[in-house]
């Protein structure tokens, strides 16, 4: 299926009163800024709407906004009492998508919204990543690296939101348990840490107080630099010796992305 496109939706070009029109239900952006619509309106003004809305028909009546909602909140600030708008016939998931690419394409989305938005867009339509990835024309890898970010821990998600930290802070965090990523993103936010800080910051974290001081012996310390060297990612081996001899132990791989992970899994593939 084409999400959203133009060969799948009825359309007319006319001129519908702002009375009648709806905020769309899936408009991906949580905070519309006053002072944009009010720079908006001033322009619209001067030289009227230059693009139309895109709406559909309300099952209750009037019309609901599947892109441009800034166009009609600014509009209606001028005084405007209608506007111009393409109507179309399209499903929900077709409106989803469309909300979500008009907003890409003016990059007006911070990467919060972009990331619930996508998992909406795969949640309510069970779509797959490639899929999804498909409808909105970004990358599968892009797609799964914003689709994380809905695992940010509360705070951390906000200084995201916020624009104190950025999505390469963000994407950092991931590996770590969510309170750690808050502690960790409140000091980022803070301290104004590069995203290579950031990264070096949450290695120390992941491996703990006693990390510096653990003791190594050389054959494990070689073992750990040959299967650095062959996963291109940073190993470490934790081995806990058994007074019954053998013992037990872990394999800590670190990556700092998806497409990093994507490299690991196919050493193990092969």
């Amino acid at each position: 299926m084409q999400v959203g496109a133009e060969s799948d939706s009825k359309e007319t070009l006319s001129h519908v009163g702002v009375d009648q029109i709806h905020r769309g239900q899936f408009q991906p952006r949580k905070h519309i800024d006053e002072a944009s619509i009010e720079e908006l309106s001033q322009s619209i003004k001067a030289q009227g709407v230059m693009q139309p809305i895109v709406l559909r028909r309300r099952p209750a009546g009037g019309y609901e906004i599947i892109a441009g909602e800034r166009r009609w909140r600014a509009s209606v600030k001028a005084g405007l009492l209608e506007i111009p708008a393409v109507v179309r016939e399209v499903t929900d998931q077709q409106a989803l998508a469309l909300a979500l690419i008009e907003n890409l394409q003016r990059e007006d989305l911070n990467p919060l919204e972009e990331a619930r938005a996508l998992g909406r867009l795969r949640d309510e339509f069970g779509l797959t990543q490639q899929e999804v990835a498909d409808a909105v024309g970004k990358s599968r890898t892009a797609v799964t690296n914003l689709l994380r970010l809905q695992n940010l821990g509360p705070r951390a998600a906000q200084l995201l939101e916020d624009g104190a930290i950025e999505m390469g802070h963000a994407r950092a965090l991931l590996p770590l348990e969510q309170g750690d990523q808050d502690v960790a993103a409140r000091h980022i936010a803070s301290k104004r840490l590069s995203v290579r800080q950031a990264e070096a910051l949450v290695r120390r974290m992941l491996a703990g107080p006693k990390e510096t001081t653990r003791r190594v012996d050389a054959d494990t310390r070689s073992l750990e630099r040959e299967l650095s060297e062959k996963l291109g990612a940073p190993v470490v081996i934790r081995h806990r010796s058994s007074r019954k001899g053998g013992g037990r132990g872990q394999i800590l791989i670190q990556y700092g992305s998806v497409e990093e992970l994507d490299g690991i899994l196919r050493h193990f593939r092969r």
